[in-house]
């Protein structure tokens, strides 16, 4: 049986670069106090020796963690496993943290007050080196807790919401009301949407813009429910809303989830997509493409949105100033769920 390999440490870097480990320390960390000839010299040693530096224990020595990032999500953890959106964003995260050998902290909370504890308490015992923000809502108070700590940080959010922190968004205005227009411009008069819970910011900025562009188009009333993203919830909403006497002929969801939930009450009533009844979901994950018919969707490249905060991120704690900027915005993509309503 053959030995085994012995670990490659960085003592045996500065040995084959003929330097002291304190070189090989300063050269890895960019710091000064090593001639540009003895770096490289010390860079060809440790890709002779296939060494990389341990990042845990560098962040560590230099009394900051900027090796994990935290996220506190309030959600219960059985829907953030079933939630395309959540899936799809982290996936988008963790493709730009790995790329930087670092980690992402992620950690389920019941309210705001316990994402407060729980980021004052990683920062303070410099267990991440900076977070991601989610779900705001309109005067959240997480903005003064976490401004106060100095924790860098970027808000998903619009920054209407997010209070002065580095953000990124999506203009889920404009991206409602073209949902609207589109629905509007194949026939449909009666046009309800079911949106998100009532306390979250970006779920009040669609509210605000389905009514305005059904004012505008002179659409008949405001046939909006706001409800949890569960696909019970989307259900349930669906039901009331088919079984009024003036239901409406097209419904926009605020998830994929409640639509394709949404889809299965239409059957269950012995109503038809779309002959009966057009469904227009949000996000438009593989749940949209594995229905029937599948579902139109306002479609969002989320994995790319959490790439994109991920970098802003990165870029804040390499001590850059990176710009709030929106990201584009979620456009239509007609499928089978859509069509002029029955005359």
């Amino acid at each position: 049986m053959s030995a085994p390999t012995q670990r490659v440490t960085i003592k045996d870097v500065a040995a084959r670069a003929g330097v002291s480990k304190g070189a090989v320390s300063l050269a890895f960390n960019g710091k000064p106090g090593v001639s540009d000839a003895t770096r490289d010299r010390i860079f060809q040693a440790a890709e002779e020796l296939g060494w990389a530096p341990n990042v845990r224990a560098r962040s560590l020595s230099s009394g900051t963690r900027v090796d994990t990032v935290g996220m506190a999500i309030c959600r219960p953890a059985r829907l953030l496993g079933l939630e395309p959106f959540y899936m799809e964003f982290i996936s988008g995260v963790e493709s730009v943290l790995t790329q930087r050998s670092c980690s992402l902290l992620l950690h389920l909370v019941r309210d705001v007050d316990e994402e407060i504890a729980l980021h004052q308490r990683w920062w303070q015992a410099r267990q991440i080196g900076g977070a991601i923000l989610v779900d705001f809502r309109e005067n959240d108070p997480r903005v003064p807790a976490l401004r106060a700590l100095g924790l860098p940080a970027v808000a998903v959010g619009h920054p209407s919401l997010t209070g002065g922190f580095t953000s990124v968004w999506t203009d889920d205005a404009t991206a409602a009301a073209e949902a609207v227009r589109y629905l509007a411009a194949l026939g449909h008069q009666r046009i309800a949407r079911v949106g998100g819970p009532v306390g979250l910011g970006h779920s009040a900025i669609r509210t605000r813009a389905f009514t305005e562009a059904t004012r505008e188009l002179g659409l008949v009333g405001d046939l909006q429910i706001a409800t949890g993203y569960e696909g019970e919830e989307g259900a349930r909403a669906t039901r009331s809303l088919l079984l009024r006497a003036d239901r409406p002929t097209a419904i926009l969801y605020d998830n994929d989830i409640m639509a394709v939930a949404g889809a299965a009450v239409a059957t269950e009533l012995g109503l038809a997509v779309p002959r009966d009844l057009s469904l227009l979901a949000w996000d438009d994950s593989q749940l949209c493409r594995l229905t029937h018919p599948t579902l139109s969707a306002m479609s969002h490249d989320v994995h790319g949105f959490g790439a994109d905060v991920a970098q802003t991120l990165v870029a804040m704690i390499d001590g850059e100033e990176p710009p709030s900027h929106q990201v584009d915005t979620p456009s239509l993509t007609p499928r089978g769920s859509t069509a002029p309503p029955r005359r």
